[in-house]
């Protein structure tokens, strides 16, 4: 018998078909990833795809916080998780629970993909290491109390330098809990301010063991420290995270310790060879210092400071008697120069010329005569002698009888 059935009918039924069966309930499945799409809501949507199909996939938030890697297009991966149908698209998808790249552990492709981050950022540079103090009064130790690092670091402390003050910050150094802890005792160090320098050590062990000290805020909080860091994680072939951020990396924990302090008979040794080669340089200053005096005391004007004032006395007797000589000199050629110049001046002077007997002529306004045209007839006007002045006045010019001056009559 036919049976009509709606599109939501049909689709329901395939999800009941797929959800009930056991093989597409936990499949794995290799493929590479294709248009991948991490969602701002957390979830990643993408396809697994080989030479002949394509599968659409989805990977929740939930599930995909826990990657210890970033997926990529064209990545090659393994999926482990469920088929089923999505009603409103009409599909099946496969559902990811869990994700891991395909050839290569994705613990060591997550260490590549954090260390590649990091150092882009510059966080592996030269220039934002901080130097390890030459003598700290303290030593701060991060790492487990009861493994064989904190004994062997210990032991080398005490044997270099006795008087090494030792601080420990218990933590875990494997497993989820242990980069809360590694985090948290670099925070007190610096909160305390108690060290000089940190040490972050473990032993060796394999990636997944050492894994705590590839953690990504670990290593921003490695950056962050006031104070120095050394890192000492495994063995002298292991490479951790830490080793790339800390201010000095030691191949392993006892290294680190012989790192971090000088060895005390060394520097007592040291000491003394700098005393003795200080007292011999001293005793050639001073021997130096003896014959130059010995010379000066030959010098003089040393062994007679008073001679040298006095000439230097006399030579200031000469040197004003000079400059008297000088100034009168001057004195006598400048009086010559003003009797000069005087004697020009008197001879130009209008009041000498009327001496001479001569007058000037001028208008009661003090305009000067210079013609008898410039004055009417009975005018009066003003001359000035060397003596005072006269009062004149012009009379009418005199007409004359040009025939009785012939004849000799006036």
């Amino acid at each position: 018998m036919n049976r009509t059935l709606t599109v939501s009918g049909l689709t329901g039924y395939m999800k009941q078909l797929v959800d009930n069966d056991m093989l597409l309930s936990h499949v794995w499945v290799t493929g590479e990833i294709s248009n991948y799409k991490h969602h701002t809501s957390g979830h990643m949507y993408f396809s697994l795809k080989d030479e002949t199909a394509v599968i659409k996939c989805v990977m929740f938030k939930t599930q995909n916080i826990r990657l210890k890697f970033r997926p990529e297009e064209g990545m090659q991966v393994i999926l482990r998780g469920y088929v089923s149908v999505y009603p409103l698209g009409g599909t099946y998808q496969l559902y990811a629970d869990e994700m891991q790249p395909a050839g290569t552990g994705a613990l060591y492709l997550a260490f590549e993909q954090l260390k590649q981050k990091l150092e882009a950022r510059g966080c592996f540079d030269a220039s934002r290491k901080k130097p390890i103090p030459v003598l700290p009064r303290a030593i701060g130790v991060v790492t487990s109390p009861t493994g064989a690092v904190i004994r062997d670091i210990t032991q080398i402390l005490t044997r270099r330098y006795p008087n090494a003050r030792i601080v420990l910050y218990a933590s875990a150094v494997q497993g989820s809990e242990a980069p809360a802890q590694l985090i948290k005792g670099i925070k007190v160090f610096n909160r305390l301010k108690n060290v000089d320098v940190i040490i972050l050590a473990r032993g060796g062990g394999s990636l997944e063991d050492l894994w705590p000290f590839n953690d990504e805020t670990l290593a921003l909080t490695i950056l962050e420290s006031e104070i120095p860091i050394i890192s000492a994680v495994g063995h002298e072939t292991d490479y951790s995270i830490s080793d790339f951020v800390a201010d000095l990396r030691a191949p392993t924990p006892s290294a680190a310790a012989e790192l971090v302090m000088p060895e005390k008979n060394a520097l007592k040794d040291g000491l003394a060879r700098t005393q003795k080669r200080l007292s011999t340089a001293l005793m050639h200053r001073l021997k130096a210092e003896k014959s130059r005096i010995k010379r000066l005391e030959n010098v003089r004007s040393l062994r007679r400071p008073v001679e040298l004032v006095n000439q230097k006395r006399q030579r200031l007797d000469v040197l004003e008697q000079r400059l008297v000589q000088r100034s009168r000199n001057r004195l006598d050629r400048f009086k010559s120069d003003l009797r000069v110049a005087a004697g020009k001046l008197n001879a130009l002077s209008p009041l000498t010329v009327l001496s001479r007997g001569y007058s000037v002529a001028q208008k009661d306004d003090g305009t000067v005569v210079s013609s008898v045209k410039s004055l009417k007839p009975g005018e009066g006007f003003v001359l000035t002698v060397a003596d005072g002045k006269i009062q004149a006045y012009r009379d009418k010019p005199v007409v004359r009888n040009r025939r009785r001056e012939a004849d000799g009559k006036d």
